[in-house]
């Protein structure tokens, strides 16, 4: 019955992995489409026939239905919903959050969820809203905690349950509850209460919550986004270690008219071509979803296919090691989320330590790309060089006599030695001409040599038409040649 997590490759902080909840395996990064038993339009069947592996739905919902209680308890869950994957079954907090009660309490929703044979079972967490005081915040947070050791003493080390971070958007909160979610030895911890943040675009503050979540979360657990709709902000939350999201946006989006896409949504009304390779878009004409009787199930089995796809691109991405640059890409479809990719740039430290060493490529899209995690581990690396009294770092690749080593120069990197040009990332990577950035980060480079080095002398050559920049950023520490 016990959840465990196995990862299998990592590209920034995310896992393309396996998850295991009792005898059955799911691949990570997942999608959990939301299921509501009174308003499928689409069938959990469909769903499994179209790829999907895991799925959620609510408990609550469930034992408050007069037309299925009985028969979910009886027949059980998976027989009801004719879906033999993994079912995760929220508790109710999501009514607590909307209606401010439920008429249940942590006990009898986890009891419930048992009793009809859910996968992975939820306690009835405390939604903390982001308009919260620290105080409130915090009073909540330590109720949720009582109520995950509460299911824990009760029934037992080994049951199915997820052990939800809240805290709301204060992050030494969220360190808090992620630690001592840990602590009680929890390997499934979905991330709560940020729906909020991604409804109003607060993707900076989302990025600060998931990470602060993170630093203390085992690194075992497998770490599930709650409500992350949007295809769009799929691969952020990828780059952030979330390794499963569940969305109910496929039907709601569809119940509103609208079309997903990877860089946004448009009104069905509004399209004259439907930009698609899905089996809806290629066997129907915008015109023809408009005026159809079934429109919105068509919407949303578009809607699905699409957020599905994102999906297997992230994990594909995370074995080639490209994340990066979908990353980069993804966040330009919006202001908003390039606030929040330039928040997760930030914490490069911190996700260097996750990131893998080696990767295929690396592609420069401009300032942002300085600050990824490739760069950070590759200037760390200069100290381990062996040089000697006289070191020319040759920014022309020209080659000087009189020095004991003589390095390359390539930027956003820095300095390197010739025998490292066909090795990641100075061999594997494509920048385009040299820009005021790239040149400026290269020279960190060149000062974490000085750094590392300091029984060298380090000479620049090649440089002059960036003299300014060398000094601002390395200041009289080294000699500059024309």
């Amino acid at each position: 019955m016990a959840i465990a997590f196995e990862s299998l490759y990592s590209d920034i902080a995310s896992r393309n992995g396996r998850l295991v909840a009792g005898k059955k395996i799911i691949r990570t990064p997942a999608l959990l489409p939301v299921i509501n038993p009174h308003l499928q339009l689409v069938s959990p069947k469909e769903m499994q026939q179209m790829g999907v592996e895991a799925l959620i739905t609510n408990a609550y919902i469930f034992s408050q239905s007069s037309e299925y209680r009985d028969q979910v308890l009886k027949k059980g869950l998976h027989s009801v919903l004719d879906f033999d994957g993994v079912i995760m079954t929220d508790s109710g907090s999501f009514q607590l959050s909307v209606y401010g009660d439920v008429t249940i309490t942590n006990i009898e929703t986890l009891t419930f969820q048992r009793d009809i044979g859910s996968d992975i079972w939820v306690p009835l967490d405390i939604p903390t809203s982001p308009m919260a005081d620290h105080t409130t915040a915090a009073q909540e947070l330590a109720i949720t905690m009582e109520r995950l050791r509460e299911a824990k003493e009760v029934f037992g080390a080994d049951a199915p349950i997820a052990g939800p971070v809240q805290g709301g958007i204060y992050t030494d909160l969220r360190e808090q509850a992620g630690r001592e979610v840990g602590n009680l030895n929890f390997s499934f911890c979905p991330i709560g209460a940020v729906v909020p943040l991604m409804e109003s675009y607060r993707y900076k503050d989302l990025v600060q919550v998931v990470l602060a979540a993170k630093r203390t979360i085992p690194s075992s657990a497998c770490v599930h986004l709650f409500g992350a709709g949007h295809p769009s902000m799929f691969a952020l939350a990828a780059a952030m270690g979330c390794d499963l999201f569940d969305s109910a946006a496929y039907a709601l989006y569809a119940k509103e008219g609208r079309y997903l896409t990877t860089h946004g949504s448009f009104k069905i009304d509004e399209l004259i071509e439907l930009p698609c390779a899905c089996v809806v878009c290629r066997t129907h004409t915008a015109e023809e979803i408009r005026t159809a009787k079934d429109r919105i199930r068509l919407l949303a089995l578009h809607n699905l296919a699409v957020t599905l796809a994102e999906i297997a691109r992230i994990r594909q991405a995370i074995i080639d090691g490209t994340l990066w640059e979908l990353v980069d890409e993804r966040c330009r479809n919006h202001p908003q989320l390039l606030a929040g990719y330039r928040e997760l740039l930030n914490h490069t430290e911190t996700l260097e330590s996750h990131d893998r060493v080696s990767k295929r490529r690396f592609f420069y899209r401009g300032n942002e790309s300085c600050a990824r995690t490739e760069i950070l581990r590759y200037q760390r690396s200069l100290t381990r060089l062996r040089l000697g009294t006289d070191v020319l770092v040759a920014c022309d690749g020209g080659v000087r006599e009189g020095y004991d080593d003589v390095l390359l120069f390539k930027p956003p990197f820095g300095p390197y030695p010739q025998e490292l040009s066909e090795t990641f990332p100075i061999g594997q990577s494509e920048i385009p001409d040299w820009d005021e950035a790239m040149v400026r980060q290269g020279c960190r480079g060149i000062q974490a040599l000085v750094t590392g080095h300091p029984e060298s002398r380090i000479a620049v050559a090649g440089l002059r038409d960036w003299r300014g920049i060398i000094r601002e950023v390395c200041g009289d520490t080294i000699e500059v040649i024309d």
